[in-house]
């Protein structure tokens, strides 16, 4: 019996913090970067909290199950990756995961799984999806991210963005 070798799945260069992973379905998407840098991530319950420290190498990934624009999966991830903005868990069953249009992660590994609730899973290595890209798993590497057999539907692509902030303060 041949067993895949996960050194044989494609893997993804992303050379610096402007460069994200996109793997688009037919009506989803999940957006994906490197941390960049070892910080500490808090993850906040509503029962108390945990952080974890993220590593240079490590994932930060947005799920949109019913796809959406990008631009609030870019800026979710700059507001992890850039100002460790905590993640919320939301209770099982809580009224408000039904208004999630993006749920993020973050670790060395994710696993993507349409058969959770949105916002609800404590476990960073599992983030909701839809079906078309229930079981893909990602995994950090030195140099970008690595995937799973990505399905015919499914494409994977390198994204390359910027932000312009204008810092200038108006008087009256």
């Amino acid at each position: 019996m041949n067993q895949r070798d996960p050194m044989d799945d494609p893997e993804y260069y992303l050379p610096d913090h402007t460069s994200l992973l996109q793997i688009k379905g037919v009506s989803s998407f999940l957006l994906a970067g490197k941390a960049g840098s070892r910080f500490p991530l808090c993850i906040e319950y509503s029962d108390g909290e945990i952080c974890i420290t993220l590593e240079k190498a490590d994932i930060i990934a947005v799920s949109a199950p019913e796809g959406g624009a990008l631009e609030p999966a870019v800026m979710l991830i700059e507001l992890v990756r850039k100002y460790h903005v905590p993640l919320l868990v939301l209770p099982p069953g809580h009224p408000g995961s039904k208004r999630l249009r993006y749920v993020v992660s973050a670790g060395p590994e994710i696993s993507l799984s349409c058969g959770i609730q949105r916002g609800t899973h404590p476990d960073q290595h599992l983030l909701c999806s839809s079906g078309e890209l229930a079981g893909l798993r990602l995994t950090g590497t030195a140099e970008g991210i690595r995937t799973g057999p990505l399905p015919a539907t499914v494409v994977a692509e390198i994204l390359t963005y910027s932000f312009t902030v204008c810092s200038k303060l108006f008087h009256a």
